[in-house]
């Protein structure tokens, strides 16, 4: 499907059940702000009134010369060279993630013709053991853009140049400060964001209506979504939730660490007002019952699917647009992935996944037994590594900035964050870009709306290791009952405590 289709399709209003989703998605948790993780935004955003209302006003009211700005920081006629490496589109992402990506190449060569870069696309599952690789090898890329998870590793081992936004030609006031922190290491910074982004709960309104629930009423709460779980599975004989709990692979943590923290838990103490990174909370008795919560689903009620020990979020697409799933978290990218799923579906099939897509519903993630809702503040960020650990030896770091600057500011930002993010440079919320993001992308307003909810992961090296590794054998311990809930948390205490005290 092409850009300029996809986007004719979606220009759309928000249709009365959507608005309906959000009312009891938001009335269910009371207002922003008051009970929101919020991130300390020093006056740039005013996350007490970032709603959806709000972030449809700013839009459109900022108009930005990329070309100008970049020139600034980097004469448009240097000459030059750069190698570069990131997560290419996948093919489970929808075709205007792929057009856009080729967009931004094209302007690119456009906007600094005399500069080559030598862009090599990895898979989100195979980069981060690549890097650390061609690291170690002298091997790696001047530049790359990495999730946000990896970057303080990296930083860690003294691989990674001390470079911020400032270097590309952007104060750093016109980021989150929630993403700043993910590419701050020992005081210094070491990257620049690219995208923010924060997920949903999306449901099957029509499956929700079959097992007997409302269909315009999410889950307020992790509680109900294990109740609401087990009831379409009893009604309907369909899976209830997507649950994900796959080893070494981002879509477990991003899934699993916001009901823990929901319901008080975390990994360190990530989600406490002030995190020192110093106490590991893994086992208090919120991670417990959010483990406890993901047991019941799995084990006692069995209303998630069999496959979720080594499923990712790509597996619960192909239930999903088949009406064999009730719920599952994801970006608003999803909508446009199930409505390609739908257009290349076999005709057989098609009514049906037309019909999924037409009742697909988007709400804030539900709220832990305390009124405490969070999510994942997520997106990627750019680095640039030290020249002794670079193919070649050399960074052109003039190349570099002009990369840089180009993706990091308002325009690309916004652009390459098209379906399944938020700009990391805060004026793109104003652009005319955002503005037909939102008018033209189902429920972006809602997953928006998540970003003061958001927590980063640890800004410790060991982060990646915890999160892809130690959560995810957690949840396996558990859910296969190899270890009971709590000697699971227990043993997933030690391993931090025994990664945190040799470091790596």
């Amino acid at each position: 499907m092409s850009t300029q289709r996809y986007r004719e399709l979606f220009n759309r209003e928000l249709n009365r059940r959507k608005l309906l989703a959000y009312g009891a998605a938001a009335g269910a948790g009371a207002a922003f702000g008051p009970r929101a993780l919020t991130l300390a935004q020093d006056g740039t955003i005013d996350t007490t009134d970032w709603t959806p209302e709000t972030i449809v006003a700013q839009a459109g009211t900022l108009e930005v010369d990329t070309a100008a700005e970049c020139a600034q920081v980097v004469p448009l006629d240097y000459e030059g060279e750069v190698s570069y490496w990131y997560v290419g589109p996948a093919d489970s992402e929808p075709q205007i993630t792929h057009d856009i990506d080729a967009e931004f190449w094209a302007a690119f060569a456009e906007t600094y013709p005399n500069i080559t870069v030598n862009i090599t696309r990895l898979t989100y599952n195979d980069m981060l053991d690549q890097i650390r690789t061609a690291a170690l090898g002298n091997a790696a890329p001047m530049v790359a853009k990495m999730p946000i998870l990896w970057g303080v590793e990296f930083a860690a081992k003294g691989q990674l140049q001390e470079f911020g936004p400032a270097d590309a030609g952007y104060p750093v006031e016109e980021y989150w400060p929630g993403a700043m922190k993910s590419v701050t290491y020992d005081g210094k910074t070491y990257g620049v964001p690219t995208n923010n982004e924060t997920m949903a709960l999306i449901w099957n309104a029509a499956l929700f209506e079959e097992a007997g629930l409302d269909p315009d009423s999410p889950p307020a709460t992790w509680d109900d979504v294990v109740a609401y779980s087990k009831q379409i599975k009893e009604n309907t004989g369909k899976d209830g939730y997507g649950l994900v709990a796959r080893v070494n692979a981002g879509n477990t943590p991003f899934r699993f660490m916001p009901a823990m923290w929901a319901y008080g838990g975390g990994a360190l103490d990530e989600a406490a007002e002030a995190p020192t990174y110093e106490e590991i909370w893994i086992n208090n008795e919120g991670s417990i019952a959010a483990l406890q919560s993901h047991y019941q689903m799995y084990v006692t009620d069995k209303s998630v699917p069999t496959s979720a020990l080594t499923n990712t979020q790509a597996e619960n697409q192909a239930p999903f647009i088949s009406g064999s799933l009730g719920m599952m978290i994801a970006h608003p990218a999803e909508y446009a992935q199930m409505n390609d799923m739908a257009a290349n579906a076999d005709e057989a099939d098609r009514e049906i996944a037309d019909q999924v897509v037409a009742n697909m519903r988007y709400g804030f993630l539900p709220e832990g037994p305390t009124g405490r809702r969070a999510v994942v503040f997520g997106g990627s960020n750019v680095h640039v590594f030290e020249p002794s650990v670079v193919d070649g030896g050399n960074v052109d770091l003039d190349a570099a900035r002009a990369l840089i600057a180009f993706s990091t500011g308002p325009e690309w930002s916004t652009k390459l964050a098209w379906v399944g993010s938020n700009p990391s440079n805060i004026r793109g919320f104003q652009t005319s870009w955002m503005k037909e993001r939102l008018d033209s992308i189902p429920f972006l307003d809602v997953t928006t709306s998540m970003l003061p909810y958001g927590i980063p992961f640890p800004v410790v090296p060991e982060s990646t290791e915890i999160m892809n590794i130690i959560v995810p054998d957690m949840l396996q311990n558990a859910l296969t009952e190899s270890m009971s809930v709590e000697d699971a948390a227990n043993n997933a205490a030690s391993q931090i405590e025994e990664i945190r005290g040799d470091g790596l």
